[in-house]
């Protein structure tokens, strides 16, 4: 996925004319803590909310103040791993794009990101998780696949965490059913570490089963 591919055109920039009080109402109105500055299509920064209230007269021309000007931007055929790594490493609530001329393009908001990351990890997909525990040198995608799959499932999504100083790595498994005890036990059979189980039947079972004994005792 491409950067370009996540441009909103929703989001429409400020230029240096426009006063304080118009790009704050913009922020509000958008939930945005940035917006970026463009003249005709020259892309000349990102201005913050902090910096913006601290102004006492609204009315100012935001081009004849002296701000803190960020300069944040991707290509149009950056990959979304770099637009993630911009908003996570400046904490932007916008990420501006740019062709190869440097013309500004338009935005990637934080709600972009988020619909396409809930997309791409299959969030809306009903289903389980599973969280494995592997050696960084039994990494196979393709074998934990397998296993799923042999207990008639499919993998929808996948990430690995890696952690500083250890040789470990976490593993989570998106798959498309919620009984899951069949998977688990295939996996601890092959030494996968389970760290933990999300929407797993077994255990919902296992709780109304002691909801139900103690509306029994109620009833005694």
């Amino acid at each position: 996925m491409l950067a370009s591919a996540l441009i909103s055109n929703v989001i429409p920039p400020l230029k240096t004319s426009d006063t304080v009080q118009k790009a704050l109402e913009r922020m509000s109105e958008f939930k945005l803590y940035h917006l970026p500055i463009v003249n005709e299509v020259q892309f000349l920064g990102l201005i913050s909310e902090d910096e913006l209230i601290e102004v006492r007269d609204q009315q100012t021309a935001i081009g004849s103040l002296s701000l803190t000007i960020l300069n944040p931007f991707v290509f149009e055929d950056s990959h979304i791993y770099d637009v993630v790594r911009l908003f996570n490493q400046l904490q932007l609530s916008l990420v501006p794009v740019l062709d190869v001329q440097k013309n500004y393009l338009g935005v990637v908001s934080i709600n972009n990101l988020l619909e396409y990351v809930a997309e791409t990890y299959a969030v809306k997909e009903p289903g389980g998780i599973i969280v494995l525990s592997i050696s960084n040198r039994n990494n196979s995608l393709a074998h934990m696949a397998q296993i799923v799959e042999a207990d008639n499932a499919q993998v929808l999504s996948s990430y690995v965490s890696s952690f500083p100083d250890s040789t470990r790595l976490e593993v989570t498994l998106k798959i498309n059913k919620t009984e899951l005890s069949g998977i688990i036990s295939a996996f601890e059979r092959y030494d996968y570490e389970v760290l933990a189980v999300f929407n797993n039947t077994q255990d919902n079972d296992s709780s109304s089963d002691r909801f139900n004994s103690f509306m029994n005792y109620l009833n005694v």
